[in-house]
């Protein structure tokens, strides 16, 4: 199947590029586009994973659903079909990975919620006894689960590329403290109930990150949510504390740049047929195992 890298549609005017989405203005509403596009190290690499897109945006999709009990989304429609007019003859670009949705103020912070010590806050932990300033027990080994889910927010660096972890009272000046509360608890509510579905899936959610908008009717969960882009997945059935777990994540695809011992520099490098293909292998697994469908792409 073909790749989508990059939309290109001449006649509508495009809001952003992120590392996997395309955001065209449309009125008062955004469209959203999910390229077939990743990203590692903070750097888009030259080949992108065919049907990814379509695999973020059906997860997404799903889960905006799931949770709409615990906070409304952003999503206006999926179906092309209820596009306006003029973007209906990208039909077969945006059928399956788009999104039409409400423009919202976004709040300038990643809502990250720790289950599991992995990733950054193992490091952290390593280093401190603490992530992100919150103490946990010492002997902790890596991939352990906390007694209870942890918030801690992030922001992007001034080059807007890398994630940096900041203290809840530091989010609280940027945000505002009312706003600051909502969203965390927004966020370990959305957290509980998804990794207790998840686990009946057979999969552990270890750590997960959310965005929230402002919108005239309140706060809603924007982008995506809980895909493997934004989350990481583990098998339980191979759970083992002690150390990395394998992953549903982009995990292997760092794992082979890490093997490459590519200077993380631009500019990326292209990715090997068998990479592109066990990563959307693992995608397409994520989707089936949570949603039990499987998707054709």
């Amino acid at each position: 199947m073909a790749v989508i890298i990059e939309t290109e549609f001449s006649d509508l005017t495009l809001y952003a590029r992120g590392k996997v989405r395309d955001l065209y203005s449309v009125g008062e509403s955004l469209l959203l586009v999910a390229t077939d596009r990743i990203s590692a190290f903070d750097h888009i690499l030259a080949t992108g994973i065919p049907g990814k897109g379509k695999i973020l945006t059906q997860l997404s999709l799903f889960w905006f659903d799931f949770l709409r009990d615990i906070v409304p989304n952003h999503l206006i429609t999926a179906d092309v079909r209820e596009y306006p007019v003029e973007l209906r003859r990208y039909k077969d670009e945006l059928d399956g990975r788009s999104m039409l949705v409400k423009r919202a103020r976004m709040f300038p912070v990643e809502c990250v919620v720790r289950g599991y010590l992995s990733g950054s806050g193992w490091k952290d932990y390593l280093a401190t006894g603490t992530v992100c300033g919150i103490p946990l027990a010492a002997g902790l080994q890596q991939a352990d689960k906390v007694p209870e889910p942890i918030f801690t927010p992030a922001t992007k660096s001034q080059d807007g590329e890398h994630d940096v972890n900041i203290s809840y009272d530091e989010m609280a000046l940027r945000v505002g403290a009312q706003s600051a509360e909502r969203l965390r608890s927004l966020s370990l509510a959305v957290y509980k109930k998804a990794s207790t579905y998840a686990e009946q899936r057979g999969l552990i959610l270890a750590d997960t990150k959310f965005e929230f908008g402002m919108h005239a009717e309140g706060i809603v969960l924007a982008d995506e949510v809980l895909t493997p882009d934004s989350s990481r997945y583990w098998p339980m059935e191979a759970y083992q504390p002690g150390h990395q777990q394998p992953s549903f994540d982009k995990q292997y695809v760092r794992d082979y740049l890490e093997s490459i011992r590519w200077n993380k520099q631009a500019p990326a490098p292209a990715l090997p047929d068998d990479v592109v293909l066990h990563t959307q292998q693992k995608y397409l697994e994520a989707f089936r195992l949570l949603t039990g469908k499987s998707l054709v792409i």
